[in-house]
């Protein structure tokens, strides 16, 4: 079967990426609520049971991050299979080469490539949807809107948290892909057996195989990455501040407006939630985080994979049907003007006979 073209990779990521983000989303403004500095303030009552704002506007600031996320996620599978192709090339490793990439090292690095020019593109919609996540909810203009007016005078602001997404989505997609990668491998090839060496060339079946394998390796590459995600929620959320040291809202209906010194480094803040909160402080949210990416995780992979695998079919059967139309029999065919010495059989060549 063909290779995909860059427009199936691009299409498919892209179609998997708006899926996901509207499925999963309410599930990622919980994860952000709870990571928060000061939930227990804003989301518990004083006898300890859970304030109900915490599951109101669940949906807040999603349409900045499906506008981005598009193209980021299209970005990010484009340059993800770009970097495997090269890697694995003969100008890379050539054949009587006695250095050896393996292959769980040729998709971490290719994920960390991909995973840094994606960063680059979805960093600005990560601090307005986190910031939206956290206001609470009117019935006036757009969360996202309210969060952009903040950062109109400083739009630099928007990619202060570039470092620490960075820093929390390299090694969880060093760590995602590999494992992802060798458990679909492994899961076809146990499949095909199952079939009597039959390939498995269902649309349905590869996504779901596609889907379990990524599920696994998200949710635990998930939980083990947690720390470095509370201090870059941490991080975004305090983007918003005008003030780096005062942390009082600048404006009515902000619930959250930063940690204190917004300028820290992840170091200092971490070490400022570990203070504060212990070890418990750097993996709140962590079982939510698990759960919802071995949903998200699977459901988007799944459908990239899905999608991509549907695309490349499709193109094959065009370039089948080319194929016949090149192959038909000319042998009989006639030309030239009836009744006229012209006119007469095309006969096979010699070398069409071999």
């Amino acid at each position: 079967m063909s290779a995909n073209t860059n427009t199936d990779i691009w299409l498919a990521g892209a179609f998997a990426a708006f899926s996901v983000d509207l499925l999963v989303y309410p599930l990622d403004t919980l994860k952000t609520r709870l990571q928060a500095e000061n939930y227990k303030q804003l989301y518990k009552l004083p006898n300890g049971s859970t304030n109900r704002s915490l599951f109101r506007g669940l949906y807040q600031g999603v349409g900045s991050i499906i506008l981005i996320t598009l193209p980021s996620s299209g970005a990010f599978f484009t340059a993800y299979e770009g970097f495997k192709t090269i890697l694995k090339s003969e100008a890379v490793m050539p054949p009587n080469s006695t250095i050896y990439l393996p292959e769980p090292a040729i998709h971490a690095v290719a994920s960390i490539g991909a995973e840094l020019v994606s960063c680059a593109i979805l960093t600005p919609a990560e601090v307005l949807k986190q910031n939206a996540q956290m206001m609470s909810a009117s019935g006036g203009r757009s969360s996202s809107l309210r969060v952009f007016q903040q950062f109109k005078k400083h739009p630099t602001k928007l990619w202060r948290g570039y470092t620490a997404l960075a820093a929390r989505n390299l090694p969880y997609t060093g760590l995602q892909f590999p494992l992802f990668e060798y458990l679909k491998k492994d899961f076809l090839k146990r499949r095909e057996v199952s079939k009597g060496g039959k390939p498995v060339d269902g649309i349905a079946e590869r996504a779901l195989i596609t889907a379990m394998s990524a599920g696994i390796a998200g949710s635990g590459a998930a939980w083990i990455t947690t720390p470095i995600d509370v201090v870059k929620t941490r991080i975004m959320l305090a983007a918003s501040t005008d003030d780096p040291v005062d942390n009082r809202p600048k404006q009515r209906g902000m619930l959250f407006e930063g940690i204190q010194g917004n300028r820290k480094s992840g170091f200092t803040v971490a070490a400022e939630v570990f203070k504060k909160e212990g070890i418990q402080g750097l993996f709140r949210g962590a079982l939510l985080r698990a759960a919802w990416t071995t949903f998200g995780s699977g459901l988007y992979l799944g459908i990239y994979e899905g999608g991509r695998f549907y695309l490349e079919s499709t193109r094959k059967e065009k370039d089948d049907d080319s194929d016949h139309v090149m192959e038909r029999d000319w042998s009989k065919v006639k030309v030239g003007v009836q009744g006229s010495r012209s006119h007469a059989t095309i006969r096979k060549s010699g070398w069409q006979d071999d």
